[in-house]
């Protein structure tokens, strides 16, 4: 049987509150849109790679290493948004969402997504990790928490930290939501003729306006971690961690 041709797109804009220019950041040598684009290119999941932007130096960078880019609307609410328009002259049936500051995103927890949705026709998937092993503070309003039901879909996502355990209750390991995103075409063009959702405009956090719309969203739980760069000091972190697995 054929597979479902799967197009993975880097949204990455140039603006940043936090850390401007970042997907342009050198890391060990390297622009950061680099180094995702070729963690991602190395799924053997994927079928292509797109980088969709907002700003020319990005496109001239991504170009001038081989790699395919898009210039896309500069007004687009959401990276969501942002990769719809991406795809939209493209012949992808599955869409991964890889975030623009994920240097280290692991290959297989992308084909883990990638599979998952072709082997359970679930519309929508993404990843989470046990903040034991991530070192961050549940607490950071950063650092989204999600949980899931027995059945392994999610049942919400916060920047709260959530669950919440009482006095006398079991506590339950909270969860950190890893940015990746899995969806299929048809899911992807009906989410973006969305309004924003009240939960969504209150969290600032896209996927409620699935939760909202009742769209049942599978979380992979992962063993493996990935440092993102929020903020320049974040940089030093991630090439430290090439050093120390030989990705340099």
């Amino acid at each position: 049987m054929k597979r479902s041709r799967t197009v993975a797109v880097i949204p990455a804009r140039y603006a940043s509150s936090r850390f401007p220019g970042k997907p342009l950041a050198v890391i060990a040598g390297k622009p950061m849109i680099r180094r995702v684009f070729e963690r991602t290119a190395a799924c053997p999941d994927i079928d292509d790679v797109l980088v969709a932007t907002d700003d020319e130096r990005i496109l001239a960078t991504v170009r001038g290493f081989g790699g395919r880019a898009v210039m896309t609307r500069s007004d687009h609410a959401t990276g969501t948004d942002r990769i719809a328009e991406a795809v939209r002259d493209t012949d992808a049936e599955l869409v991964i969402n890889v975030q623009g500051d994920e240097p280290l995103v692991p290959p297989e927890v992308l084909s883990r997504l990638v599979r998952h949705l072709r082997g359970t026709g679930v519309e929508m998937a993404t990843a989470a990790v046990p903040f034991a092993l991530t070192g961050r503070d549940p607490d950071d309003p950063n650092a989204v928490k999600v949980v899931r039901g027995g059945d392994g879909f999610a049942l919400y996502f916060s920047r709260g930290r959530i669950p919440y355990c009482r006095q006398g209750g079991v506590a339950v390991e909270p969860l950190l939501h890893w940015g990746l995103y899995g969806y299929t075409r048809a899911f992807l063009e009906r989410f973006v003729t969305w309004p924003r959702s009240p939960l969504e405009g209150c969290e600032m956090l896209e996927q409620l306006r699935a939760l909202d719309h009742g769209v049942r969203i599978a979380v992979l739980l992962a063993d493996v971690v990935s440092v993102g760069v929020d903020v320049p000091d974040d940089v030093a972190r991630v090439e430290h961690l090439l050093r120390v697995q030989g990705l340099e």
